[in-house]
């Protein structure tokens, strides 16, 4: 019998856990001589009472929702995918190569071949991670990190040499064709007389951020690789027993987490530059972890939990724009965040699981 109901896991763990990161975050907001309750404000007026903080708001969290999808499908055949930023930027890649081209007719066609492009580009990069940790035993921690670094290295290159316009000075691709450039927030909801989300990179990949949520859903517990992916998890050498084979299982799983991080680039690159960029992830991946860890990898949790962590984004640079706070104090709270709802996890759990332990008792 499990210690605890599964919606005090869902629900009653990461909620604790926020509120003490809150206040711990607020102690160090004090020490610095501001008010926690005023910065709280203007956090949630910065980057949910205005449509253009929403549009800020959820344009960070499409990215945090392909990464935290990619982590959580790794997760499942118990394997910790930490390349998300390596694969997104790689991904990136297949969207400018995609985009810059193809001639494309319509930015619905495009978003296609580049999800495509994205998905394909970032699961090739989880390959050989893949492959060494299937037939090698080379841990996966370590492969995907070295892969972070190579990642970065390839596409500086890339862009210096070989995709950067004649002439200009950064390293960037060109613009994409205009039949590529996708509709924004503003384009879609704004009227004359609502002018919303004005100057916010939110974008239609948002939607397909939801698209992947349900797919991932899907795979995971409506589809015998699904099945597969979690009973590799839960037991290699049961797996092994029923004729699954941890190879294919662990390769298959890392392909799929590796395409999932690559289609963040469709709202980076495709969606708000316009263009491939270096450092265009900006910690996506790394965040990607939180994100699953704090939504118990369930797509569902992780949707709530990228709201959350795109509020913190949103949020945060609000602080750093109106208030003496810094730019560093932002990310320390964040870091208080992803602390308390990952690492210290079981500081919540264990207290908790007694108390319900002890009302069984209790009923008894």
């Amino acid at each position: 019998m499990d210690k605890m109901p599964a919606w005090a896991d869902a629900v009653l763990v990461p909620l604790i856990s926020l509120l003490l990161a809150a206040i711990l975050s607020a102690l160090v907001i004090l020490a610095i001589g501001e008010n926690p309750i005023e910065a709280f404000n203007l956090m949630v007026e910065g980057a949910l009472m205005r449509s253009a903080g929403w549009g800020y708001t959820l344009y960070y969290a499409t990215n945090f929702i392909f990464t935290g999808l990619a982590v959580s499908v790794a997760f499942h055949a118990k394997l910790f995918n930490i390349g998300g930023e390596g694969q997104a930027t790689i991904g990136g890649l297949g969207v400018a190569l995609i985009c810059l081209y193809i001639p494309w007719p319509h930015w619905s066609l495009a978003l296609f071949g580049a999800a495509l492009g994205a998905a394909a580009f970032g699961a090739l990069w989880a390959l050989i991670p893949a492959y060494l940790q299937a037939k090698r035993g080379s841990h996966i921690v370590i492969t995907t990190i070295m892969f972070n670094f190579i990642a970065a290295a390839l596409l500086n290159y890339v862009l210096v040499n070989l995709l950067k316009p004649a002439g200009q000075m950064d390293p960037a691709s060109p613009i994409f064709p205009a039949a590529t450039h996708l509709p924004t927030f503003q384009d879609m909801f704004a009227t004359d007389a609502m002018p919303l989300f004005r100057g916010s990179p939110g974008n239609v990949t948002f939607f397909l951020a939801i698209l992947a949520c349900f797919a991932v859903w899907l795979l995971i517990w409506r589809t015998r690789l699904g099945y597969e992916i979690r009973a590799l998890g839960h037991s290699e050498s049961a797996a092994r027993y029923a004729g699954i084979s941890p190879v294919r299982t662990i390769v298959i799983a890392m392909l799929i987490s590796g395409g999932l991080a690559g289609l963040m680039a469709t709202n980076t690159a495709m969606g708000e530059a316009e263009r491939l960029v270096m450092n265009a992830t900006e910690g996506a991946g790394f965040i990607g972890i939180a994100v699953a860890l704090m939504g118990r990898n369930h797509p569902i949790g992780v949707f709530l939990a990228a709201i959350l962590f795109g509020f913190l984004y949103q949020g945060g640079a609000e602080l750093a724009l109106w208030t003496n706070i810094p730019r560093e104090l932002i990310v320390v709270i964040q870091a208080l965040v992803i602390l308390f709802t990952g690492a210290l996890d079981n500081m919540v759990r264990t207290p908790l699981e007694r108390v319900f332990v002890a009302m069984r008792k209790e009923r008894a």
